[in-house]
């Protein structure tokens, strides 16, 4: 089969057909209808116009970062290259691509060459207040989850906007990957990007050589809320970022020693049908596999872990009422 490192008109059409605030909402983003446009709860200076194309009223931004087309709102709040958000959005359409296709982070994008950012870390806040206070209280996580993952560099507050930083290192601790997430959406639905310029090659994770088994998630809380859940401080972990697995890949060449790997990837259509690809290709690849989603009723395993917190906390009071 012909390799090919370019988009067909009939493929880049359906890329630009794709609901724009369909693409915001999946992005986290809560979506607002006003007269003839759409904004975002999250940034009112955001205009989405006849659900195609976007525009940022602000001075504040470069030419390039202020308006444009699904591609463009991929490439400016996802953090996506070109081609990797026509990949996204042809996913998101349903579209069955053909041909063969080099690897997502080798080929050029389709139309001109884009100059790609440099991959700077955000500064960080003075402590991590506002991240401590919203993982616990609001995604409902321990206390020791929480200190296990600040001790260990992989996450902090950013000084700005007291975003949550989630960091992804290669084998030896260097960060190439980095995810914000917001801490205003009471929901889990708040602001999250990626840093410009990381590789998403790699994602979040949480390294032991000593382990053979790799446990793989689409987000980073709910990593952290499956090690909550079960108390599991030992495999190895993999948050993706998204339904691709190109940061899998890695890991996997990084780490030989895996030899099983549980799916945990959401409860809903797009998780569930990455989860039946990702089990063929790498049960193919030799690896035990397992698919493992959050139970029924909890779309992903950080509101599995809030219903059992719940639940906890209406047994320890019914128990105080008998008393």
């Amino acid at each position: 089969m012909d390799r090919r490192n370019s988009f067909t008109q009939e493929e880049l059409a359906i890329a630009k057909s794709v609901d724009l605030t369909a693409v915001a909402s999946s992005l986290g983003y809560t979506v607002k209808k006003i007269g003839n446009y759409h904004t975002l709860k999250e940034m009112d200076s955001i205009r989405i116009y006849n659900r195609k194309t976007w525009f940022r009223w602000s001075r504040e931004y470069d030419r390039g970062e202020n308006g444009g087309s699904q591609i463009d709102f991929l490439r400016v709040f996802a953090g996506m290259e070109v081609k990797e958000a026509v990949f996204w959005l042809l996913d998101f359409a349903g579209y069955q691509r053909t041909g063969g296709w080099e690897t997502r982070n080798q080929i050029m994008e389709p139309t001109k060459e884009e100059k790609k950012k440099p991959f700077i870390l955000p500064e960080p806040a003075e402590n991590n207040g506002c991240l401590y206070l919203y993982l616990k209280e609001v995604r409902k996580l321990s206390g020791e989850v929480i200190n296990y993952f600040l001790k260990s560099d992989l996450i902090y507050e950013e000084k700005r906007y007291h975003n949550i930083v989630f960091k992804g290192r290669d084998k030896t601790g260097i960060t190439h990957f980095a995810s914000m997430r917001g801490i205003s959406g009471t929901d889990g639905k708040g602001f999250k990007c990626d840093v410009a310029g990381n590789d998403k090659s790699y994602g979040f994770n949480v390294r032991n050589d000593s382990s053979t088994e790799l446990v793989v998630f689409e987000g980073a809380i709910d990593l952290m809320s499956y090690m909550d859940i079960y108390n599991d401080f030992h495999t190895n972990k993999l948050a993706l970022g998204m339904l691709a697995d190109a940061p899998l890949e890695t890991f996997l060449k990084e780490h030989p020693q895996i030899r099983s790997i549980k799916f945990c990837l959401d409860n809903d259509g797009p998780g569930r049908t990455a989860a039946e690809k990702l089990m063929q290709k790498y049960d193919e690849a030799g690896y035990e596999v397992e698919d493992c989603p959050p139970p029924k009723g909890c779309k992903d395993y950080n509101l599995f872990l809030q219903k059992i917190k719940e639940l906890s906390g209406q047994i320890g009071k019914e128990k105080r009422t008998v008393r």
